[in-house]
């Protein structure tokens, strides 16, 4: 886990040519694709549901990683597969079930994951770090993009990559919120090996020359 990958969150790409942007975002050399599901109540917001994933999977080539800000997810592991998820990260406060959904959804054959807000122990997702292929450090409040990066939830980043040099599972350690040029460095030190970007990839024009700057740049780093 050397090499950093980036995860352009679709949150920030425009909806309304949304398989295009996809396209474009991974001939500028995107890793992965973000898939914000917010349901309005965990979070309070609405955003993509399974219809529009299914829909955008034939476009995509590469890996989606979609982060599920709902309730009760294990409702959905089955249908967010179906839809095309490659990895699936569901919050440790919105599900009393985490152990048997992340053994679910890696026997469906998709990525497991877990995530947890910045007010939250990392204690409560410590027991399932043997069961996740990614670990989701959010360093803003989810629910809205934009906002400013929680440098206090660094700690967290180092504090799992301890855990995972320790034995503690062989999980990606993604970081998301306020990802930009002057903040990445600072999660990659720290241990991050995915950084998930929404208006530092998506900023400028639209098109591909000037995504790929903008990951190049969080690359380079």
């Amino acid at each position: 886990m050397s090499k950093v990958l980036i995860a352009p969150s679709l949150l920030s790409a425009d909806f309304s040519e949304l398989a295009i942007e996809m396209k474009k975002v991974t001939e500028a050399g995107a890793d992965w694709l973000h898939v914000d599901v917010m349901d309005g109540n965990f979070v309070p917001n609405l955003t993509l549901g399974m219809p529009i994933i299914k829909s955008l999977k034939p476009h995509a080539t590469i890996p989606l990683d979609v982060h599920l800000m709902i309730e009760k997810p294990e409702r959905y592991i089955e249908s967010f597969i179906d839809a095309g998820a490659s990895y699936l990260t569901l919050h440790v406060e919105a599900t009393t079930v985490l152990k048997e959904s992340l053994i679910k959804i890696r026997s469906l054959g998709a990525k497991a994951g877990v995530t947890l807000r910045p007010g939250t122990s990392l204690d409560l997702i410590k027991p399932f770090l043997s069961l996740v292929d990614l670990v989701l450090v959010m360093t803003v409040e989810p629910g809205f993009g934009g906002q400013r990066f929680m440098i206090e939830q660094v700690e967290k980043i180092r504090q799992l990559k301890k855990w995972r040099d320790e034995g503690a599972g062989n999980y990606f350690i993604e970081v998301d919120g306020g990802v930009t040029v002057l903040t990445a460095k600072t999660c990659i030190d720290a241990g991050a090996d995915v950084l998930v970007a929404g208006s530092a990839v998506f900023n400028g024009e639209k098109s591909v020359a000037n995504y790929q700057k903008n990951i190049q740049a969080l690359k380079e780093i």
